[in-house]
């Protein structure tokens, strides 16, 4: 089955699809013995795939489980000079964090090389649920809990209803769950931070039906075929 040129070399591991593209556009890449164009289209089970003049090999697909702790980026090269999240698989195929947590968050990650399938857990249409457990400094009331319920406007467009539930409350912090459907950058503590309440310490415990079950910080393991296909699969309460 033919597919874009730039998906096939993404797929392959060899590099993202983006960097795919510039390597068409420098004309490093043949199919067939001819150079290729950005937009052209193969097969890559049956054409011949140059670049930079050797065979693109297909690698075999990778899902990681990580308990990232803070401290760690998840980009493939560091912005501030800190250690990256990638480091403490250490496996030489290129792989890629499906979403991220920032830089102070921690908990449960998924690494992958498998484009398609980060597509599947990230876009907001797959409602694949990501549960998060939240240290929240002060005593959060229950009519702010309400309404970060509801939805609360980011940027010019308001995020999605979700669930927030707390686990604890004291004068001076609050545990909160947060479950949503959608991932955008820094969430959890910018909605909190819309109200006067700062995230003094976050942790992702769920994507769909993944869980960290006793995974300790830093530590990392496989996913097996029975999770991958049951997290592909996964449907979660959504909320109107």
């Amino acid at each position: 089955m033919k597919s874009r040129l730039q998906k096939i070399i993404a797929d392959s591991g060899l590099c993202s699809r983006r960097k795919a593209e510039i390597m068409i556009d420098d004309r490093r890449v043949k199919v067939n013995g001819k150079v290729a164009n950005l937009g052209d289209s193969a097969d890559p089970e049956n054409d011949i795939i140059l670049v930079n003049g050797k065979a693109l090999t297909k690698q075999p697909k990778i899902y990681i489980l990580l308990n990232k702790p803070p401290g760690y980026e998840c980009t493939m090269d560091s912005t501030t000079g800190k250690p990256l999240a990638i480091d403490l698989v250490g496996i030489k195929s290129r792989i890629f964090s499906v979403g991220r947590l920032d830089l102070n968050s921690r908990g449960l990650l998924l690494l992958t090389n498998d484009g398609e399938f980060a597509n599947k857990i990230i876009h907001p249409t797959g409602s694949v649920e990501k549960e998060y457990h939240v240290k929240v400094a002060n005593s959060v009331p229950d009519d702010i809990i309400e309404v970060l319920r509801t939805g609360v406007w980011l940027e010019g467009v308001k995020t999605r209803p979700c669930q927030v539930e707390v686990l604890e409350r004291g004068k001076h912090a609050t545990m909160l769950k947060f479950i949503l459907h959608e991932g955008r950058k820094r969430q959890v503590r910018r909605m909190l931070e819309i109200y006067g309440f700062k995230a003094i310490d976050l942790k992702r415990e769920r994507i769909g039906n993944l869980i960290l079950a006793g995974l300790k910080e830093g530590r990392w393991r496989n996913l097996t075929t029975v999770e991958v296909k049951a997290l592909l699969e996964f449907k979660g309460q959504e909320l109107e």
